[in-house]
């Protein structure tokens, strides 16, 4: 069959898809939204995927009116097909779902070609309908493949990625673990020895509790980690509800230290990815009950947050910070402070850790698109922040809402680093 051959029908076809395209939106987004509540599939079509639908029927509608153009890499449907695999990526979504979506798309079209149709009352041979059911297939199907093969390109990017990160990672913790297990039977051995006073049997022991209670917060942090990477659609809750159940997670520990925790302003209305965030925010506030300056009255440690433009303008990032007037930081090594294995302050005996987890926290908001740092302010203490992409942390209202526990007024900005980017990568 030539099915560029000209065709009557397939003008009229294209043309009633263009004055219809609202509707053949809202009826593809229904038919997914009914598979999504079968299938209990938390995600829904985002608004920035549906603004891609009428484009796409406009290629479509294009291709249906002159075959002879082809559907290529040059033509500007694919360029947004494309788009739409890398949206898909970042949303969490499968190859599988994706090929469902222009399943149910196909199906939405070929029944309102039939509908159109049935509705005129016209006419039209059977060789002209097969013409526009074709070049219909054909178009869809391009647009398929380049959604597919473009979100299989960016998995494929993410996984060597992945890889190289997993690597990096595997010789940190093995290294941390080794040698930490070596110092605790060491020192269990040297407990068995008969010859041992007093004095030295209770440094060893100390040692051994020590050790044990680093290896301890090496596997929490794994934990922690795990449930971040465990899968890429997460839930994702109100930035308020997160700052909550983690102050009410720390609240034990800021008590015993005397730190009082505090939540400045409102909380952006943003729902983000619970375990991200709440990793990040737990280890910014146990630092700063661990490392609170015994001489400060009150000690405090807050929590503000604020949506900001990105520096290159290219949207809009979250931007939470942690402030306290606490120890501080030295200034000869503030630019370690997010390497793997570094404490900052060795000195202070009570503060148990093993240099791990602001570099977990610094992984985590990179692979998302997004950042973490710190300031330091004259008189001492500190500022610890991290950003993710508004892409990421889902705005879902221009609005904040009232935190009750709001107090103080924050005296520093959220600077962001440059550079920052504006997509999750994870």
């Amino acid at each position: 069959m030539d099915i560029t051959q000209p065709c009557p029908l397939a003008a009229d076809i294209a043309a009633s898809m263009r004055d219809a395209s609202v509707e053949l939106t809202e009826l593809w987004l229904e038919r997914i939204a009914a598979r999504m509540r079968d299938s209990a599939d938390p995600d829904f079509p985002s608004d920035e995927l549906l603004d891609h639908m009428p484009i796409l029927l406009d290629g479509i509608a294009a291709y249906l009116e002159d075959p002879t153009d082809p559907v290529t890499v040059d033509v500007p449907v694919i360029a947004e097909a494309m788009e739409l695999g890398a949206i898909r990526f970042n949303e969490g979504f499968d190859a599988r779902d994706i090929l469902q979506e222009y399943e149910i798309l196909g199906d939405v079209l070929f029944s309102f070609v039939e509908r159109m149709i049935a509705e005129s009352g016209r006419e039209c041979r059977a060789d002209d309908l097969l013409i526009c059911m074709h070049r219909m297939f054909r178009a869809l199907s391009a647009i398929e493949q380049m959604t597919t093969a473009h979100y299989l390109r960016v998995l494929g990017e993410r996984v060597a990625e992945r890889e190289e990160r997993l690597r990096r990672f595997n010789r940190m913790i093995t290294h941390e673990l080794k040698n930490r297990v070596g110092a605790t039977l060491g020192a269990g051995q040297l407990l068995q020895e008969q010859w041992l006073g007093t004095a030295e049997r209770t440094r060893f022991a100390g040692m051994v509790a020590d050790n044990a209670r680093a290896i301890q917060k090496v596997i929490e942090n794994l934990t922690a980690l795990s449930r971040v990477d465990e899968k890429r659609r997460q839930r994702t809750i109100a930035l308020g509800e997160v700052v909550d159940s983690v102050i009410s997670q720390v609240r034990g520990l800021a008590r015993a230290r005397g730190v009082e925790l505090r939540v400045v302003g409102d909380m952006p209305q943003i729902d983000v990815y619970a375990a991200a965030v709440e990793l990040a925010l737990s280890n910014y506030l146990s630092n700063s009950i661990k490392y609170s300056d015994p001489a400060a009255r009150p000690s405090w440690a807050e929590v503000s947050a604020a949506v900001e433009e990105l520096p290159n303008g290219a949207g809009e990032q979250l931007v939470v910070q942690v402030r306290d007037n606490g120890l501080g930081v030295p200034e000869d090594v503030r630019d370690q402070l997010f390497e793997r294995f570094f404490r900052a302050h060795t000195d202070v005996s009570n503060a148990e850790g093993t240099g791990l987890g602001l570099n977990i926290v610094k992984e985590t908001m990179v692979s998302r698109g997004g950042h973490a740092w710190a300031e330091f302010d004259d008189p001492p203490g500190a500022v610890f922040a991290f950003s993710l992409p508004c892409e990421d942390a889902d705005s879902t209202a221009a609005g904040v809402v009232s935190d009750s526990a709001g107090a103080m007024t924050s005296n520093g900005g959220g600077h962001q680093p440059d550079g920052a980017r504006a997509t999750a990568s994870d």
